[in-house]
């Protein structure tokens, strides 16, 4: 296989559900169905239109707004931005598409319970989760740019230490893999959207801390259940919306 073909194949890959629904949106925009300063359909009503979930469709919205095409007001909807409309004409985004939060959730729903058994069965405090659990304590105002920012860094930590927690080093090479899907900005954008106020943040912390007490009290069931409770939560505060939106 040539040198050309190689390139070829490696840029090449399916497109994920949420980034088909974006550029079908994109495309509205660029070809003045959406017109600037428009409200967009209700996250229902595109979600009716392109034959796919509400969530699918809060992924691709999200995705525009971390491109300045769109932004969403709370309690109001969904507008196009009225700079980008001369430059999306001509521009198409060409950095890499971030993994859907959704499918990520799922994929964490499946190995995290399993991980928290496994450090639950080594029950053993850890240094860096407990510092971790109190900086996300600290978190008041999460409209604050540099808390948020705190907020973040600490939530990936602590639960990529979690799977530290457990002593193996598959496991911790998996919670890489999931901390910096965690890191993406369509991640970050859509779990901002959906913890937006401090009473959110806390109830956070104290599904943190119920997760980290049953692992260092060596309760595996407990620990299990804990996370899958709050991975839970964390799903729905994603993929709600606004019916405005």
């Amino acid at each position: 296989m040539t040198t050309d073909q190689n390139m070829m194949k490696a840029h090449f890959r399916p497109k994920q559900i949420y980034e088909q629904v974006a550029d079908q949106i994109r495309q509205a925009i660029r070809s003045g169905t959406f017109r600037a300063g428009a409200r967009l359909p209700s996250e229902r009503d595109l979600a009716q239109r392109f034959q796919v979930s509400r969530p699918a469709v809060r992924e691709a919205i999200g995705a525009l707004q971390n491109e300045g095409m769109v932004n969403t007001r709370h309690g109001s909807g969904t507008y196009v931005v009225d700079e980008v409309i001369q430059e999306v004409r001509l521009l198409s985004p060409v950095s890499e598409a971030d993994h859907s939060p959704i499918s990520t959730l799922e994929v964490r729903l499946l190995i995290e319970p399993a991980i928290a058994r496994l450090a639950a069965r080594r029950g053993q405090r850890d240094e860096l989760a407990e510092r971790l659990l109190a900086q996300m304590s600290d978190v008041k105002d999460i409209t604050d740019a540099r808390q948020q920012a705190l907020w973040n860094e600490c939530d990936r930590k602590f639960h990529r230490q979690l799977a530290l927690m457990t002593g193996d080093v598959l496991i911790a090479k998996i919670a890489d893999e999931v901390e910096r899907t965690m890191a993406q900005p369509l991640w970050n954008r859509l779990r901002d959207d959906g913890i937006y106020d401090a009473a959110r943040i806390q109830l956070y912390v104290a599904e943190h801390r119920l997760i980290y007490e049953a692992i260092v009290s060596g309760d595996e069931e407990a620990a299990a259940f804990y996370v899958e409770g709050h991975l839970k939560r964390v799903h729905r505060d994603i993929s709600r919306g606004d019916d405005a939106a």
